[in-house]
C-alpha cells in the first residue's frame, strides 16, 4: 500500500466522527477511494460501501428519499454488510450523483451513531453551488496527487533520511552529496511518472515507463470525458484551455494568453472554463501579484496567469512526449523550465500554499512568490542550468527595503548553499518551504 500523508490527516478526522462526517476531495485517481478502504480494514470491523455511480438505483432512491431518517433507512437497505454501532463505517462514494447526501450528513451524525466518509469526482464543480452546506457537521480533506516526499516512500526511501534532507534546510546546511545525488535521481524519475497512485504503483511493480505512459493516457482521456460529461456546453472552451497549457508552459514568460488560441479571445469569455479545469482538480491557476507584499491576495491580478497540470507526469507523459531518456540522461538541449516550474507549482499546491508570481516592466518576473500564516513573503526562482546564481529579478526585489524580504530561494540541481539572503535549495525541496 502506498502511504499517504491524508491518511493521518483521516484519523485525526476519527477522533472527532462522533460530531462530524468526512468529505474527500480531490481530482479523478489520485487514489481516495483506495485510501478510505483501507483506512476501513484497519480502523473498523465493517464497512458500508454504496457507489452511486456505478449503483444507479440507489443514486435515485437516496435523490428522492424526502428526509435525512428516510435516507438512513435506505443506507440500511443497501448495507450488504453488519451495521454496528461504533464499529461500522459507512462510505458512500460518487457522492456527485446524490447531493442530497451531503445535506443530510448533519443528521446522519448526530441521529444514527455511526461513522461517515463521503467522497467522488468533481465535487468541486458539483458541489460548489451547494446552499445547504452542514457547517460544522462535515471535515473536508483535500487529496492530491503524491508529492514528492511520497514518491521516495514508494520507492523505499528509508524516513530518517528524508528526515535528514528536512533537518538540512531548517538548518540551511549542505546535504550529505551522496544523499543528494540520490534525491536528485529520483526526483528525474519522478517528473516522468508523476504523482497519480496507478503510475506510481505500475513503476515500482514494473519498472516499465510503456506501462506507466499507458495509465497517464488514460487519466487524459477520462478528464477530457468529464469535461464532456459534466461542462455543461462549455467542453469545447475547456478542453481548448486543457490542451493549450503545455504550449503556454513552455514559452519564455510561460503565461497563459488566450490570444494564442484564439484572437479574439477575451478573459470573461474563458473565465468559466480556468475555473472549471481548478475545481476539477486538473489544473493549477498561478496569478500575477503587482507587489511582493502581504498579503499577495489583495495585489493580484485574475486576468494574467501561469496554469500548471496538477500533475507533472502527465506533461511530460502524454502532452510533452519522448521525454523520458532526456530527463534522465539530463540532456541540456531539453527545456526544462516548464518542466521544473509546474513540479513546483505543484509541490506548492499540495502542502497548503497558495502560489502566486511576479512580473515587473523595471523589476523583472519572479517565477513564484508565497506566504506564509505570519505575514513573511518569500520570493522564488527555479533554475535547470548552470547559470542558477544568475537571477537578476529576485536581486532587485531583495534592493527595496519597502518589501521587506527576509530570504529569498533559488531551487536547483544541486545542493544546498547559502548566500546572504539568497538560499539555493535542491529542487527536491520545494515542498519544504512552508515547513518552520
Amino acid at each position: 500500500m502506498l502511504k499517504r500523508k491524508t491518511w493521518e490527516r483521516i484519523k485525526l478526522w476519527k477522533s472527532m466522527a462522533n460530531k462530524m462526517g468526512l468529505l474527500v476531495t480531490g481530482a479523478r485517481q489520485v487514489g481516495k477511494t483506495y485510501l478510505i478502504r483501507e483506512f476501513a480494514k484497519e480502523h473498523y470491523r465493517n464497512c458500508v460501501e454504496i457507489n452511486l455511480a456505478d449503483n444507479k438505483r440507489a443514486a435515485e432512491a437516496f435523490a428522492a428519499a424526502e428526509n435525512a431518517a428516510e435516507l438512513f433507512r435506505l443506507i440500511t437497505i443497501y448495507a450488504d454488510v453488519e451495521m454496528i454501532r461504533g464499529e461500522t463505517l459507512i462510505f458512500i462514494d460518487e457522492v456527485q450523483k446524490c447531493k442530497e447526501v451531503v445535506t443530510a450528513i448533519k443528521f446522519l451524525v448526530e441521529q444514527t451513531g455511526y461513522h461517515y466518509v463521503l467522497s467522488g469526482s468533481l465535487l468541486g464543480i458539483e458541489l460548489k453551488d451547494l446552499r445547504s452546506a452542514p457547517v460544522g457537521y462535515l471535515d473536508i480533506v483535500e487529496m492530491f496527487p503524491l508529492d514528492f516526499e511520497e514518491f521516495c516512500d514508494a520507492k523505499n526511501v528509508d524516513r530518517e533520511l528524508l528526515a535528514d534532507t528536512a533537518d538540512a534546510f531548517l538548518s540551511r546546511k549542505e546535504v550529505p552529496a551522496a544523499l543528494n545525488d540520490r534525491l536528485l535521481g529520483m526526483f528525474h524519475e519522478y517528473l516522468i511518472v508523476g504523482g497519480m497512485p496507478a503510475a506510481v504503483d505500475a513503476y515500482i511493480g514494473s519498472n516499465n515507463l510503456q506501462q506507466v505512459r499507458l495509465i497517464q493516457n488514460n487519466i487524459i482521456a477520462l478528464n477530457k470525458w468529464d469535461i464532456s460529461q459534466y461542462a455543461s456546453g462549455r467542453e469545447l472552451k475547456i478542453k481548448r484551455v486543457y490542451d493549450l497549457i503545455p504550449a503556454e508552459l513552455n514559452k519564455q514568460n510561460k503565461r497563459f494568453l488566450l490570444s494564442d488560441m484564439d484572437k479574439k479571445a477575451r478573459f470573461r469569455e474563458y473565465e468559466d472554463s480556468l475555473v472549471w479545469l481548478t475545481e476539477a482538480g486538473v489544473a493549477i491557476p498561478v496569478y500575477c501579484v503587482e507587489s511582493p507584499v502581504y498579503p499577495l491576495m489583495m495585489s493580484s491580478a485574475t486576468n494574467l496567469f501561469k496554469l500548471f497540470l496538477s500533475d507533472v507526469g502527465l506533461l511530460t507523459g502524454i502532452f510533452i512526449k519522448d521525454t523520458s531518456i532526456e530527463i534522465l540522461t539530463k540532456n541540456p538541449f531539453v527545456n526544462y523550465g516548464s518542466i521544473y516550474e509546474n513540479v513546483v507549482a505543484q509541490e506548492l499546491h499540495a502542502s497548503g500554499v497558495v502560489p502566486y508570481y511576479y512580473r515587473s516592466k523595471r523589476y523583472g518576473e519572479l517565477d513564484f512568490v508565497i506566504e506564509m500564516p505570519d505575514g513573511k513573503v518569500f520570493p522564488i526562482e527555479v533554475k535547470s542550468g548552470k547559470d542558477y546564481k544568475r537571477h537578476n529579478a529576485l536581486n532587485n526585489i531583495l534592493g527595496i527595503p519597502d518589501y521587506r524580504i527576509e530570504e529569498a530561494f533559488v531551487l536547483h540541481d544541486g545542493n544546498l548553499e547559502k548566500d546572504g539572503r539568497v538560499t539555493y535549495l535542491p529542487v527536491y525541496m520545494a515542498g519544504l518551504l512552508t515547513i518552520r
